[in-house]
């Protein structure tokens, strides 16, 4: 994959779910492409390694469905970096799988606090931030199951379609400033949130894909770069497909 030298040369980004799959994939590019990244991850002692892997200049061990975490971790990363221009929303959980008649609800709860409201803190507490320098990056990582549903996958799926009509609200408040927001809805890709996942469950996600195979990290990763630079500024509020031909609407 090619790296953009210099695309985000004096820009500072935060990534949530950064200590693995597409948002470590996402921030090391960020990285070598001349960025700042702070990394956000509940796994405290992978995201310390991974910061140094990648050469992270900031990280924050929270949990983003703590409004309050969120909100420290926002200023302890603006005035880390000095700045916060592009956000990445890419800290997420599957939860459990089953019917809806029996699916647990203390796991409906966790994934919706996780993936949805977890977003809503995050943009809440950095929004600010961006508007001082009326520049900012916003890319919340949905899934193709937010568009179509995943049988046994309510939960997730109720999430990630939550995730693309916050993505469009917020996108229109900010559209005549300089923040611009957008969604991505990837097919399964290789990335450790499968572990969480049946094997089944990802044969049949995988069944779905006119490609017949899952996405890379760094095919994902390469989308959200260009939605996080100053390249994609007539775009906002949008949804971007990356699905192997899945979802194409």
């Amino acid at each position: 994959m090619s790296v953009y030298t210099n695309r985000f040369e004096g820009r500072c980004a935060v990534v949530t779910g950064g200590a693995s799959g597409v948002g470590r994939e996402t921030a090391a590019r960020i990285i070598a492409e001349g960025g700042t990244v702070c990394l956000w991850d509940l796994d405290a002692t992978t995201l310390a390694r991974v910061a140094g892997e990648i050469g992270a200049s900031n990280y924050q061990a929270l949990d983003v469905s703590d409004p309050e975490a969120v909100a420290r971790a926002a200023d302890a990363s603006a005035e880390a970096m000095g700045r916060i221009d592009i956000l990445v929303v890419g800290a997420g959980v599957t939860g459990a799988t089953g019917p809806v008649w029996e699916f647990p609800i203390d796991s409906w709860r966790r994934v919706i606090d996780i993936n949805l409201n977890g977003a809503f803190y995050c943009c809440r507490s950095i929004v600010p931030h961006m508007l001082k320098n009326d520049y900012g990056r916003i890319v919340n990582v949905s899934s193709v199951a937010g568009k179509e549903g995943n049988p046994n996958a309510s939960a997730y799926s109720a999430s990630k379609a939550g995730l693309l009509g916050f993505t469009k609200s917020l996108g229109k408040e900010l559209a005549q400033t300089g923040v611009r927001v957008n969604a991505i809805t990837p097919a399964t890709f290789k990335s450790p949130i499968l572990a969480q996942l049946p094997q089944s469950q990802i044969d049949y996600m995988q069944s779905k894909i006119p490609m017949g195979r899952l996405g890379e990290l760094d095919e994902v990763a390469a989308l959200i770069c260009w939605l996080a630079s100053e390249e994609c500024s007539f775009s906002t509020a949008a949804t971007f497909d990356i699905s192997g031909g899945r979802t194409t609407y």
